[in-house]
């Protein structure tokens, strides 16, 4: 009898979707390299952050979306060809924006310009 019943508590457990599935959404294929338009500085009333900067990466508008490209680098480049690299640290609400940290502070004129994330 009790072999019956794990039988069933079997069948039952199979019959079940999982937790994972059930809410799952389909995966976002990263795209890379991808471009991102710089928003602004990190910063609340008072303060700004000027090594950290808020970008928007295109075809990325959720937070989930947004949430795949943490750990990759991006580069902004100056008008005279330098580079800056930085690194994507978290999502910054939940509109698919992110944070990304500056090794070196970036200028004002980066604001509304492209960066590229690799």
């Amino acid at each position: 009898m009790a072999m019956a019943e794990t039988k069933q508590k079997a069948a039952k457990k199979a019959a079940t979707p999982k937790k994972a599935e059930a809410g799952a959404t389909a995966k976002f294929e990263l795209k890379l390299p991808a471009v991102a338009v710089v928003l602004s500085y990190r910063g609340g009333r008072k303060t700004r952050s000027r090594n950290q900067m808020l970008i928007e990466i295109d075809g990325a508008d959720s937070k989930a979306k947004a949430s795949a490209y943490i750990g990759r680098g991006v580069v902004w480049k100056t008008p005279s060809g330098k580079q800056l690299h930085g690194k994507i640290t978290h999502p910054h609400g939940g509109k698919g924006v992110l944070r990304v940290r500056f090794t070196k502070g970036l200028p004002g004129e980066s604001m509304g310009t492209k960066a590229k994330v690799v």
